[in-house]
């Protein structure tokens, strides 16, 4: 999930610059996407499922008016949590005014929060983490003075890898959670505009310059007053960034803490070949996030890098798609050999991770059957052994192909020649040029930062209702 956010004192074409953003986020989801303009107090708001480029046509942005504030937000789907209507923002209206809301992350104590919230009367009509935080917030916001009371107040109930940006009548609230799972930055335009976005290549897209990542447990108010900055939350846990976030979920071209993701992507690469060194002509990377871990497995090991797969840029990421008969679908049409390159060639297939194992399987097929003599795989992240409760859609060991077969039936199930993955002890190495303290590899190791949640008997229903 992804979310963007501007302000600034004068009324501009705001929806225009936070599509922009959004479209810079879109590979964080794809499964719906919303905006909300705030003009004077008044919120004009469009959400739907779909693209950035689906969902606002001209004429929507030419509906949504002018403002000097927006916020924006795009979201994948999960197997629980693919209804529209789980779009975001959301708008709520409440005695002293209203809010707009857009999440990035999960709460892991989602289901306690919103079983006492049941209790004292609340109605939910959806199952996403933003509608518990907006009434948290929302009953703070009533016994409060200020919104970034309210936020501050709420904040001390959240536990796991939830950020936010909250848009009031006159602000808006930024909020990067206590652990810093999620990256979120802000920077400034030259009309004196700032900007607030989960990745800082948004910020690239819409000419604003980088000021500063936000604190883990950090949140700003951005006003016609400036920026503020209340640290009351910050310090209170280790920091734990998801190293995922290098391995896949970021764009190339975006930097977290200080940290290029390309060159970390890069760097996996070089970790990993000299951990799984093979004899081979050519070193191919699966577009698009194993495409720079194979540069850098080429540069280490001496073996030329060619292009050996060819994406349909029309295709969406595959790993985030909401579900196994779609990811298979997508992985059908997405992909191409190139066969000129691997055509009786010993290849080296960087991808960045094996999570399920089906995507690897057919490509390894769909290479060989383009000519490749040899196809040995290779994985720029560790083994997938256990789900994340923290914002990336991996629910089950059930599903994870490493929890149910060793390395050997690996190999044998993708029909590779040989199998490599990043070692653990590499893996926190990615971001070593950067000024993260400390990272998050539960799903590789099962060490969580926080709380494992308790098994939801709800979600057994929410799924009843999803797969139909």
């Amino acid at each position: 999930m992804g979310v963007f956010g501007i302000i600034g004192e004068e009324r501009t074409d705001v929806a225009s610059s936070v599509y922009y953003g959004l479209f810079a986020l879109q590979h964080r989801g794809q499964e719906s996407c919303g905006i909300v303009v705030n003009d004077d107090g008044v919120f004009h708001m469009r959400k739907d499922s779909g693209l950035v480029n689906d969902v606002f046509t001209h004429a929507n942005l030419n509906a949504l008016g002018h403002g000097n504030m927006a916020i924006g937000h795009v979201r994948y789907g999960t197997l629980t949590t693919k209804a529209r209507e789980n779009a975001e923002p959301i708008v709520v209206n409440h005695i002293k005014g209203r809010l707009a809301i857009a999440t990035a992350g999960k709460l892991v104590n989602a289901a306690e929060l919103k079983r006492e919230l049941e209790l004292e009367g609340m109605v939910f009509h959806t199952n996403s983490d933003a509608e518990i935080v907006s009434y948290l917030i929302t009953k703070e916001r009533i016994k409060c003075d200020s919104i970034e009371e309210a936020v501050c107040r709420a904040m001390t109930r959240f536990d796991g890898g939830l950020s936010m940006l909250v848009m009031s009548p006159q602000k808006i609230i930024a909020t990067r959670d206590k652990y810093g799972f999620h990256p979120m930055c802000f920077g400034k335009r030259e009309n004196s505009q700032y900007v607030i976005a989960t990745e800082t290549c948004a910020l690239d897209t819409v000419s604003a310059t980088f000021i500063r990542e936000m604190v883990p447990g950090e949140i700003m108010v951005f006003s016609n007053e400036g920026v503020q900055s209340i640290k009351t939350h910050m310090g209170k846990c280790p920091e734990s960034l998801c190293v995922f976030e290098y391995v896949y979920t970021s764009r190339p071209d975006s930097n977290i803490a200080g940290c290029s993701v390309h060159e970390a992507r890069k760097r996996a690469g070089a970790l990993l070949a000299k951990a799984h060194p093979v004899e081979a002509d050519v070193v191919v990377g699966v577009p698009d996030s194993g495409l720079d871990a194979a540069i850098g497995y080429a540069e280490e090991s001496g073996i030329p890098y060619g292009i050996g797969l060819i994406k349909n840029k029309y295709i969406g990421r595959t790993f985030i798609a909401p579900s196994q008969n779609v990811r298979e679908d997508k992985v059908k049409i997405k992909l191409n050999p190139v066969s000129s390159t691997i055509k009786n060639k010993r290849v080296v297939l960087v991808d960045d991770s094996i999570v399920r194992g089906t995507t690897c399987a057919k490509l390894v097929r769909l290479l060989k059957n383009a000519g490749a003599r040899e196809v040995h795989l290779r994985s720029s992240a560790p083994p997938f052994l256990n789900p994340c409760y923290y914002g990336t859609d991996v629910d089950s060991r059930d599903s994870l192909i490493a929890c149910n077969h060793s390395i050997e039936e690996i190999t044998k199930i993708t029909e590779a020649d040989s199998l490599g993955y990043l070692r653990l002890e590499d893996v926190t190495k990615l971001g070593e040029s950067g000024s993260c303290k400390g990272y998050c590899t539960a799903c590789f190791d099962g060490r969580y930062p926080t709380k494992i949640p308790a098994v939801r008997e709800s979600s057994k229903y929410d799924r009843k209702i999803s797969d139909k």
